[in-house]
């Protein structure tokens, strides 16, 4: 299955949730560590962006057994996922030097999860849990202090929260709101680039939710703030979990009341207008001038499908 094929429109990345959260046994302790010891129980192993893997022939397998990750060096505090078909599924961190002890080996590897996902090397249907693993086990290593008093804090509910021996506050996962956005105009769609994206690459815009705000609001408020167009009627579409670390993209289109582009050039290395036979070609990355569309991967890709197939 090649990549574009792995993400038919409508279904990006990380969407497609096989897990029972079975949120239930997440303070039973006795239970999640028996369910640990299970020979069914399965792991993702995590380190920073990229996924602890295992090499059979010319495939790569991200789901490991307990045995498998704890061999590898992963960290023996488990995060629990959820159930798929009884077993137990954890999530598990790879520390620096577990990582650099793997190094050379031709059974195990550590490789960059995007990469991995966008070449359809890992199951689309495995991505949704994964996701969950690796915002958690980032969570959990950027949160390690309590944020009232500043004492160390305990994983506590199957790494679903933690908690302050000292204080008593208790913490929880955090997920930040981003809204991306299709802009049209007529027949026009409204794309830009940042400098980090790949030679000829144009996408949605997006900026993170603030404080006390809407999400059309955002929407709004980010499309004038990047590109001085202003928009009007703004309809959501469909959300995309992005654990880069943790965000959910909230995919919406809005109509553009206006049309002079002002770039702010702290956030956008271009923005530019394009007609829908251009969009079209850029999706399928035969436009004549090299320009290419976001990858099915991400959201951005199916908002902007949408509009390239809605004649209306």
């Amino acid at each position: 299955m090649s990549a574009f094929n792995a993400f038919p429109l409508g279904q990006p990345a990380f969407v497609t949730n096989i897990l029972d959260r079975a949120a239930h046994l997440r303070r039973d302790d006795q239970k999640l560590f028996a369910m640990e010891q299970k020979p069914t129980s399965r792991a993702y192993v995590v380190y920073r962006d990229s996924l602890l893997v295992k090499r059979e022939g010319d495939k790569i397998r991200a789901l490991l057994s307990i045995d498998e990750a704890l061999k590898c060096g992963a960290n023996p505090g488990t995060i629990f996922l959820g159930l798929r078909d009884g077993a137990a599924m954890f999530g598990m961190g790879l520390s620096q030097a577990a990582a650099e002890k793997l190094v050379g080996r031709e059974d195990y590897t550590v490789t960059e999860l995007r990469g991995m996902a966008m070449q359809g090397a890992i199951p689309p249907d495995q991505l949704s849990a994964i996701a969950m693993a690796k915002s958690m086990v980032g969570w959990h290593q950027r949160h390690g202090y309590c944020a009232n008093c500043g004492s160390r804090s305990a994983m506590k509910e199957g790494g679903w929260k933690r908690e302050c021996p000292a204080c008593k506050a208790e913490h929880f996962p955090r997920t930040d709101p981003v809204v991306i956005m299709h802009v049209a105009s007529g027949d026009k769609c409204l794309l830009g680039r940042q400098k980090q994206f790949p030679a000829g690459m144009y996408s949605c815009l997006a900026g993170f939710v603030e404080a006390a705000e809407t999400i059309e609001d955002a929407v709004r408020r980010e499309i004038l703030e990047e590109s001085g167009i202003r928009c009007t009627d703004v309809q959501y579409y469909m959300t995309q979990p992005w654990p880069y670390p943790s965000s959910l993209m909230i995919g919406c289109s809005a109509r553009a009341v206006s049309e002079d582009i002002i770039v702010d050039h702290s956030e956008l290395e271009d923005a530019r207008w394009f007609t829908r036979e251009e969009a079209a070609l850029m999706l399928t990355r035969t436009h004549p001038d090299g320009l290419a569309g976001p990858h099915p991967f991400a959201i951005a890709h199916h908002l902007l499908g949408r509009w390239v197939h809605d004649k209306s």
